[in-house]
């Protein structure tokens, strides 16, 4: 026991400072170079079965030798069937219908034909009814009927366009003219105070936010701020 407590106490070797490390490089003799001293490899019974090349299967069929082939006397005379034929057109969708020529040829009777008066009164523009006049038009007599009067009071009170405010003022342009007064007014003492920003602390120079002033303590609301201050009726469900 003494003897392993011995063992542990001693302290590590330092490697950096007396290195002692075994490497491949590190010789004391360049080795001598010889043809005679080679490293001959021996293979194992199934490394040998691994390095063999995989065999093909009996059942692989081999490809066509080339692209060409010959073809043979019966196929070069043979004649398609009818029905060998339909089966080789395209299939057409339903209700498919070829497509009409781009100028088709107009027979005699079509070009000799006259239209029947209800063809001229179809052929007619329709005839829009304006919404200013309140007029129709007949196409057959080409008349204007009287405008449309209305039936009582109340229609012709909200058909009226609605008028404008007497106090009403239009929008000033732009730009207006100033009064020479106004040009040569200055400012007095209290204009000037006023003008001026407030100067407030920073919070890094002692400014508190949240200290309120002596005159604000000793304020009493007046009865409108008291009747601002209190809630809405609905929502006091005690009163």
């Amino acid at each position: 026991m003494p003897a392993r407590i011995e063992q542990l106490s001693r302290p590590r070797p330092n490697l950096l400072q007396f290195p002692d490390r075994r490497s491949l490089y590190w010789l004391d003799e360049i080795p001598t170079r010889s043809k005679k001293t080679t490293t001959a490899f021996e293979l194992t019974p199934r490394l040998e079965q691994l390095a063999q090349s995989k065999e093909s299967s009996r059942f692989i069929e081999e490809s066509r030798r080339s692209p060409e082939w010959m073809i043979s006397a019966a196929a070069l005379k043979a004649c398609p069937s009818e029905r060998v034929c339909s089966l080789a057109l395209p299939r057409m969708p339903d209700g498919w219908q070829p497509e009409r020529p781009l100028l088709a040829a107009l027979s005699v009777a079509v070009k000799n034909a006259k239209p029947s008066p209800r063809i001229c009164q179809l052929a007619q523009p329709k005839r829009v009814k304006t919404l200013l006049t309140y007029c129709s038009v007949d196409s057959s007599t080409q008349t204007i009927s009287a405008p449309i009067t209305p039936s009582s009071s109340r229609i012709l009170q909200l058909a009226s366009p609605k008028q404008v405010h007497a106090q009403h003022s239009l929008a000033r342009p732009v730009s207006w003219p100033v009064p020479d007064h106004v040009l040569k007014a200055v400012a007095g003492e209290r204009l000037q105070k006023l003008a001026r920003p407030k100067t407030r602390q920073a919070l890094f120079e002692g400014y508190d936010p949240y200290r309120v002033s002596p005159a604000a303590r000793a304020a009493t609301a007046s009865p409108r701020l008291l009747e601002l201050s209190l809630p809405l009726p609905r929502k006091c469900k005690g009163q």
